[in-house]
C-alpha cells in the first residue's frame, strides 16, 4: 500500500506558477512509476508527466512548461508548472504504482496507476 499525499497548488494567473507536491509513504527510486495527472473541467483524466529514475515523460501540451521531479531521500514528487494558461485548469492528481519490466514505460500505464492523492484544485484565470 502506498499512501499519496498533496500539497501546494492554489490560484494562479495566466502567465504565471506554481508547485505542486506529493508525500509517498513509501516507494522506492526505481521500483516504482510515479506521475501527475489532472482532470479539468467537463473532461477525463488526463495523464501530464511520469518518472522513474531519472527517466521522464510529458504530454505535449506540458512539454517545456512542467517539470517533473522527485527526491527520494524524502520520497517526494514534484510539479513546478510556469506560463500557465487557463487551459491548464484542473484537479491535479499524483498516482503511483509499482514498475514492471514488462512495460514499454510507465507512460503506457494510463489511468490504471493503482495508487491515487486525493487531488488538488489549480484554477488560473486569464
Amino acid at each position: 500500500q502506498v499512501n499519496l499525499l498533496q500539497s501546494g497548488g492554489g490560484s494562479a494567473q495566466a502567465g504565471g506558477s506554481l508547485r505542486l507536491s506529493c508525500v509517498a509513504s513509501r516507494y522506492t527510486y526505481r521500483d516504482y512509476c510515479m506521475a501527475w495527472f489532472r482532470q479539468g473541467p467537463g473532461k477525463a483524466r488526463e495523464l501530464v508527466a511520469t518518472i522513474r529514475t531519472d527517466s521522464t515523460y510529458y504530454d505535449d501540451s506540458v512539454a517545456n512548461r512542467f517539470t517533473i521531479s522527485q527526491d527520494e531521500d524524502t520520497h517526494t514528487l514534484y510539479l513546478p508548472m510556469n506560463i500557465l494558461t487557463p487551459e491548464d485548469t484542473a484537479v491535479y492528481y499524483c498516482a503511483a504504482d509499482r514498475y514492471s519490466s514488462s512495460l514499454l514505460s510507465c507512460a503506457s500505464l494510463g489511468r490504471s496507476f493503482v495508487y491515487w492523492g486525493k487531488g488538488t484544485q489549480v484554477p488560473v484565470s486569464s
